[in-house]
């Protein structure tokens, strides 16, 4: 039997594991949430880590732009049951496997019964072969993205300086908040200009949330502008991979340090992230 096989057979024989699953989020778009997103995966990657990515940002594909990737299939493939979601996941070479985005995620709640009870049972047993499961959702709030986000063990908010990201970033917070008030939510600062501006700005952020909010959230980091991140883009290679030594590079390390260190397994008490997928989709 092979390694793979014999994994495999484990995670059948244990009903009860299953992956961490964070929804990355942001207030409006042109953040870096993608990016982020992808970086900071391919870096619990290399703790050893099994990552998968559903890339669910609505008809953008980022994922696949980043990583240079020319894709067949997408989640709307599987939403639609022409394919298995095991079907639909695509291996990078950095060890992060992602399901490709598509135009099916804002139909979602238009699927049949049947559909809906396919697409449960494929992603239950993905969740059993990966130790994290990340969303890339869409900026803003859709009926469909809170779903999930409300699903999710935690949540990423990804903010940049500009105030509109700011205040979009503290909406976002505030709408998790009405509907899940248990929800661990970790904000991450993009586009810092410096490091005293970028911890400043994240000190009055979680200020006015702990005051305004009366609700918890805790900062991950800062990242802080470096031309090399957009240099990687242009060159569709993660930033972490093409420059590791950069600024941004180390801020990702930073950020997932200081993410390991503040948790340690699912912090949820309502269910697993299935039973609450499953009945926030059917109610």
């Amino acid at each position: 039997m092979s390694y793979d096989q014999a994994e495999k057979l484990r995670n059948q024989l244990s009903p009860h594991r299953t992956a961490k699953t964070i929804a990355i989020c942001s207030g409006k778009g042109g953040v870096g949430k993608s990016n982020f997103t992808l970086n900071f995966s391919i870096k619990l990657a290399k703790e050893k880590h099994r990552i998968l990515v559903f890339d669910l940002d609505v008809g953008m594909g980022n994922i696949d732009l980043l990583l240079g990737m020319q894709t067949k299939h997408s989640i709307a493939d599987v939403l639609n049951n022409r394919i298995s979601i095991q079907d639909a996941i695509v291996k990078s070479d950095y060890g992060v496997d992602y399901v490709p985005g598509g135009s099916g995620l804002r139909d979602f709640l238009e699927l049949d019964q049947h559909k809906k009870s396919i697409f449960y049972q494929g992603l239950e047993l993905t969740l059993r072969e990966y130790d994290y499961v990340l969303f890339d959702m869409g900026a803003g709030i859709t009926e469909t993205a809170l779903f999930f986000i409300m699903a999710a063990d935690e949540c990423f908010i990804v903010t940049t300086p500009e105030p509109t990201s700011i205040t979009d970033a503290y909406g976002m917070i505030k709408h998790i908040l009405l509907n899940q008030a248990e929800m661990p939510i970790y904000t991450i600062l993009n586009r810092s200009r410096n490091s005293r501006d970028g911890q400043n700005i994240l000190n009055n952020f979680h200020t006015v949330i702990h005051r305004f909010l009366e609700g918890e959230a805790q900062a991950l980091g800062f990242i802080p502008e470096d031309g090399n991140v957009m240099k990687a883009v242009m060159h569709q290679r993660p930033y972490t991979i093409l420059y590791p030594k950069t600024k941004a590079s180390k801020a990702v390390d930073s950020i997932l340090q200081t993410y390991v260190n503040q948790t340690s397994g699912p912090l949820r008490k309502s269910g697993s992230f299935m039973e609450r997928i499953k009945h926030f989709m059917e109610r």
